[in-house]
């Protein structure tokens, strides 16, 4: 049965709940920042809210083939990269001469909102890789993008193989590990192509 509790009243000011309007108004942002390594690779588009997304579901599965707390690296990874609405997204190349103020972005971003310390705090453990939930963040993190690697492998782009074995050696858990192979061994269109008898395509019986 579920819950027909009402959730308890707010306990935000008024300028905090303008602030955090402001702050769901910027979150939005992302799906207007484009993931910048793909000019590199030279084939592919994804923006950073895609980005976050699918990461956020990989991490939540990758927490519960291992038993770690599955919402928690969720969450680190909905946010590990809410700061590139105001950096953008530095790709290994741009690493290389700039410095990312992330966290100044981020306080920025945050002040004010009254959820500023929680977010901090899941910033600063997904950045510290100390904890098991933060370790299979970056692990999802990289396995989003292995899947990326994968669909451009599939369409072609021979230059994702020399990518994918760098991502892959940026995998620290055994579990993102398998799960891996699993992504390199399952063809990406298999989940809807096919799911269904040859004929469909040609009669959609």
């Amino acid at each position: 049965m579920s819950d027909t509790s009402s959730p308890p009243d707010t306990q935000f000011s008024q300028r905090e709940l303008d602030r955090l309007a402001d702050f769901c108004h910027e979150a939005g942002m992302l799906r207007h920042t484009p993931r910048s390594g793909f000019a590199f690779l030279g084939s592919g588009r994804e923006n950073v809210a895609e980005h976050s997304w699918r990461a956020s579901v990989i991490g939540y599965v990758l927490a519960r083939m291992t038993g770690a707390d599955p919402l928690r690296v969720a969450a680190l990874c909905l946010f590990h990269d809410l700061h590139e609405v105001r950096t953008g997204d530095f790709n290994y190349v741009n690493h290389r001469y700039n410095q990312c103020r992330a966290r100044d972005a981020l306080l920025d971003a945050l002040r004010g909102t009254g959820i500023d310390d929680d977010l901090l705090a899941l910033t600063d453990e997904f950045d510290a890789t100390q904890s098991a939930e933060a370790v299979l963040a970056h692990d999802a993190d990289q396995l989003d993008f292995v899947c990326n690697l994968v669909v451009e492998r599939a369409r072609g782009n021979t230059f994702a193989e020399e990518w994918l074995e760098s991502a892959l050696r940026r995998l620290k858990s055994a579990a993102a590990q398998d799960l891996a192979q699993a992504v390199l061994r399952v063809d990406p269109n298999r989940w809807w192509y096919n799911d269904v008898d040859k004929d469909w395509w040609v009669n959609r019986r």
